[in-house]
């Protein structure tokens, strides 16, 4: 871990990071989050006349990682080469993985969980009339490759 947050100047004020020297890499990274829903609300779902709510939540997942730049004030910009948003029903309600791939001289850790959330979100919203206790937790970065710090996964030491 770097001994100090990248994200703040010598005199403590809040700045964008300037990765203009850094290489570009091939950049990967994969979130994770878990639905939690009553099992009437999962079967509902299954049916919802909304349409299917995996579906449109992964097609939400993959556009809010084009848009993270917009929604989280210092993320650089990023020209995405591969988002992929996966949503299944389990036992105890819906986990998704986002996975988010570029070349760049900066990671992709925040498109993959911002992908990850917003997707949960959209399960919830199209969820919600079935059951107003759907809990989204667990979310979280599995594993991120490339760039000067190498691999990171969960669970695991960073190398660093």
């Amino acid at each position: 871990m770097p001994s100090q947050l990248t994200h703040y100047d010598r005199g403590g004020r809040v700045r964008m990071v300037d990765v203009s020297a850094k290489p570009d890499t091939v950049r990967k990274a994969v979130a994770s989050v878990h639905v939690r829903m009553r099992p009437a609300a999962r079967r509902a779902a299954k049916h919802n006349p909304k349409g299917n709510p995996l579906e449109i939540a992964r097609i939400a997942g993959i556009a809010a990682a084009k848009r993270t730049a917009d929604l989280i004030p210092l993320c650089h910009p990023l020209l995405l080469t591969q988002v992929d948003v996966q949503a299944n029903f389990c036992k105890t309600g819906v986990e998704i993985s986002a996975s988010v791939t570029c070349k760049g001289p900066t990671g992709v850790e925040m498109e993959a969980l911002t992908a990850a959330a917003v997707a949960a979100l959209t399960v919830y919203d199209m969820c919600k009339a079935a059951d107003r206790g759907i809990e989204i937790s667990r979310l979280h970065l599995l594993e991120k490759t490339g760039g000067k710090s190498g691999r990171y996964q969960r669970g695991t030491r960073s190398p660093k």
